[in-house]
């Protein structure tokens, strides 16, 4: 096809003649669009694994019984459940009963297991932002390249240049643009979402923690300390 704006028909027509048109540049973003997709299908399977939109009923299940003092109960509510809110739990619980932790640290454990979680929820989100600034400066690079190529062709053309081929070579030029700003709009609304959801785990991981801590039942050391007093007094 020359620079006359005839598009075959077919959609797949259509792409191929794009990629074509659009040179170099284009064949990367046609590349970076497949790797994009991917990464937030991928994503959205991993946030689905790790419990990011379940709620965290049996999580709350196990926080009351925690507070309740049934330990036993807490701990089956959250056994074998493999989402980052019952894991958080799961280790605050299990900080607060090390013999071997005070409750500073037990604190600083429940801040390094939440840290290390958070950072899996964010795992692949630096390859949207990327996708979300890298795609414009392709699609800006193709359109400078074609952009140079028209008018080089226009100069060589001298006072005999036609100038439906210049807007024709300008048209395809702008191709890369167009299709940079189509792989980074979808990519940087799929990075907010995600970031969304990781808000939300991070502020319910937070929560969970908090009450835990300030729930937690008295050791048997911690009550026969408090009865000390009372039985001096009588």
């Amino acid at each position: 096809m020359g620079t006359t704006g005839q598009i075959p028909g077919s959609i797949p027509g259509r792409m191929l003649d794009a990629l074509i048109l659009g040179g170099p540049a284009m064949w990367a973003i046609a590349l970076l669009s497949v790797l994009s997709l991917a990464l937030i299908l991928w994503k959205i399977w991993d946030l689905l694994a790790a419990g990011a939109w379940s709620g965290g009923a049996h999580t709350q299940a196990a926080i009351e019984a925690w507070s309740r003092g049934d330990i036993d109960a807490a701990e089956a509510r959250l056994s074998g459940r493999r989402s980052l809110r019952a894991q958080l739990a799961r280790a605050a619980m299990s900080a607060l009963r090390d013999p071997q932790l005070h409750r500073d640290g037990a604190e600083a454990e429940t801040a390094r297991v939440a840290r290390a979680l958070l950072a899996r929820a964010r795992s692949g989100l630096r390859g949207l932002e990327l996708a979300v600034v890298i795609g414009p400066l392709l699609g800006l690079l193709g359109t400078v390249a074609g952009m140079i190529a028209a008018f080089r062709a226009l100069q060589e053309a001298g006072v005999q240049a036609d100038p439906a081929t210049l807007a024709g070579g300008i048209w395809e030029a702008l191709l890369t643009t167009a299709a940079g700003m189509a792989v980074a709009i979808p990519a940087q609304i799929a990075l907010s979402g995600f970031d969304a959801v990781v808000d939300r785990l991070r502020h319910d991981m937070e929560d969970a923690a908090t009450r835990i801590f300030a729930r937690a039942p008295k050791s048997e050391a911690a009550k026969a300390l408090e009865e000390r007093p009372r039985a001096a007094a009588e």
